[in-house]
């Protein structure tokens, strides 16, 4: 058994997670939480279970909340003697493997002892993850959230702040701007986390976005505090409008691919207690599901029995989750490739495609720190690599990439079939499906905490229903539900079904968007495909291809074919034989491109 501090307040056994409901004994058993091992007053611990409206035998009401305290752990086979009566007050015992911010502590202080950079980033993700949600949500106690959650959620951000440093200083910047972009809104006063976004944006070519986050956080800083930004934001600022290069980055690292999870040189031994390699590829936070898919990757890549390299492909429709599904398996598979781990971006910033000599320079630049580096190809020879290429666009860009070595193995992500490179070198072929039922709710579950998801099981899955299963329609509104505690889910339903797809978007990230990721999906393909999506996707029902040739206006044997391109790029699903199937949220952004488009759809 173990407490759960860092959100949620709740108590769990392995997997199973029992979230407490607000009352005295909570608002007591967080008061001795967060001072670990350490007395904690009579006259304080009133306050946090009463406030300042305490009773008049409020010392006697605390014995008995203990009591209570006392039997709610014997319920779920906690020792009643982890709570000591001391002079004074009382005390609760707690390390790192029953209390997550003993845990959380201890990684960040193991963290700062090393001298290897990316150790230390791995300790302070691994940190990080303990966080699970809002802090101390079903905690009542004002006193607690006056007094605590400002000093617990400021030991956060200094971890935050120190990872994005880390990650700015390996030239990470693309990878760094999803989580800067949130913590960014979520704490707008906090001028490091806008100076690291305003950094990671220019780094990547981005000076306008740059600009205009320099611009946001002087309105919020002159607005709600009268002050001007300070003097590091105002000197990037001024080198951004310059056009300066910023200078040489801190530790030197390939920008643009993700991750090198051991050079060809030996590593050196992982932080101690961790049983982690060197700057290991962390887990995806709040991943769900997937898990047949997950097992049979895994089966595939870590086989004993395969004479060669494998190859896994997972493809499918956009935002279905395919990058997330490859870097949990590649976390998850990190031991059996000591060799190193790296993650390849096969598209530019602007989605158009790396060609093979640009992604060979970028694979050797993330293997060796030098993209004009001679020797072997990655993954050749005896080398033990797992190589992760995302987003491929066609067989030939990646083919030339692949490993040859009997212990390297290759996972790509695509949004096209890639039959070509399939039937050239075998494979393991994944072609993902929206979320079953119950891993929607679970996502939600996860994402939002069980008990707001419990308190209205319907009005979940009619969300879940509403956003199609899509893994990333489900994530963006779950975020917006999470920003917003107040707000019902059965009126998040309402509220998204007026107009569909263009509210599962996020106002803060352009890219959290459902229309955008289709969007870019679309302006991928050839004009006349994507002319015959949206066209396809104003006919009701089940697609035949005599009915397709008609809504497209062309011979019948055109029309087959245009249907086999779109199921080949994740936009159809079925066939042949027919009939076509077109999923409801990419039909309703199908229409609502034809109506922005002024083309004349089937009703």
């Amino acid at each position: 058994m173990r407490f759960q501090l860092l959100g949620p307040l709740s108590i769990a056994d392995g997997q199973e997670v029992v979230v407490l409901q607000p009352s005295k004994p909570t608002n007591l058993l967080a008061a001795l939480l967060v001072h670990p091992n350490s007395m904690v007053s009579t006259g304080y611990l009133q306050r946090a279970v009463w406030g300042e409206d305490q009773p008049v035998t409020a010392k006697a009401a605390l014995h008995t909340c203990v009591l209570r305290l006392r039997r709610i752990f014997a319920k779920y086979g906690i020792a009643t003697n982890v709570i000591d009566a001391v002079p004074g007050g009382y005390r609760i015992r707690a390390d790192a493997e029953t209390l997550d911010l003993v845990r959380f502590r201890e990684l960040v202080q193991e963290g700062h002892a090393v001298a290897d950079p990316e150790s230390e980033l791995y300790l302070l993700k691994e940190a990080l993850a303990l966080w699970h949600g809002p802090l101390l949500a079903n905690v009542a106690s004002q006193t607690l959230r006056r007094d605590e959650v400002p000093r617990l959620t400021e030991e956060r951000l200094r971890a935050i702040e120190r990872a994005c440093d880390i990650e700015l200083a390996f030239g990470r910047c693309r990878q760094l701007l999803v989580g800067l972009w949130e913590v960014v809104r979520n704490y707008p006063g906090h001028e490091r986390f806008s100076e690291q976004l305003m950094e990671a944006l220019y780094r990547t070519g981005r000076q306008t976005e740059a600009l205009a986050e320099y611009r946001q956080v002087k309105n919020y800083l002159r607005e709600e505090l009268g002050i001007d930004p300070g003097p590091a934001l105002q000197k990037l600022e001024l080198a951004i409008l310059r056009g300066e290069d910023l200078g040489p980055l801190a530790v030197e690292a390939p920008s643009g691919p993700v991750a090198l999870t051991g050079p060809p040189a030996p590593a050196p031994a992982p932080p101690s207690g961790t049983g982690a390699q060197r700057a290991a590829l962390p887990a995806i936070p709040g991943f769900t599901g997937r898990a047949a898919d997950t097992a049979a990757i895994t089966a595939r890549l870590t086989s004993a029995d395969r004479p060669g390299p494998a190859l896994v492909l997972v493809c499918g429709a956009p935002g279905i989750g395919k990058t997330a599904l490859a870097l949990q398996v590649a976390h998850q598979v990190q031991k059996r490739f000591p060799d190193g781990q790296l993650v390849l971006p096969m598209t530019h910033p602007d989605g158009t495609a790396l060609t093979s000599e640009e992604a060979a320079r970028k694979l050797r630049g993330l293997w060796t720190g030098d993209e004009d580096a001679a020797g072997p190809p990655v993954g050749s020879g005896e080398q033990r690599v797992l190589l992760v290429f995302d987003d491929v666009v066609s067989s030939k860009q990646v083919r030339p990439l692949l490993p040859t070595g009997p212990g390297s193995s290759a996972v790509i992500t695509s949004q096209r079939g890639l039959a070509g490179l399939v039937a050239t070198h075998g494979g393991l072929v994944h072609r993902l499906g929206v979320f079953q039922d119950e891993e929607s709710y679970q996502l939600l579950c996860d994402i939002l905490g069980p008990e707001r998801v419990e308190a209205e099981p319907d009005a979940a899955r009619a969300l879940a229903a509403v956003c199609g299963h899509f893994p990333i329609a489900l994530r963006i509104v779950a975020a917006r539900l999470l920003t917003r505690p107040r707000l019902g889910i059965a009126d998040c339903v309402d509220w998204l079904a007026q107009d569909l797809p263009t509210r599962l978007s996020l106002a803060d990230d352009p890219r959290m968007s459902v229309p955008s990721v289709f969007g870019r999906a679309l302006g991928r393909l050839d004009p006349r495909l994507g002319e015959a999506f949206v066209r396809l996707g104003g006919a009701s029902g089940r697609l035949r291809v005599e009915d397709s040739a008609a809504v497209l206006g062309v011979p019948r044997e055109e029309a087959e074919e245009l249907l086999e391109r779109l199921v080949d790029v994740g936009l159809l699903e079925e066939g042949p034989p027919e009939p076509y199937l077109m999923h409801d949220l990419l039909r309703a952004y199908a229409r609502r491109s034809a109506q922005h488009r002024g083309t004349t759809v089937l009703t």
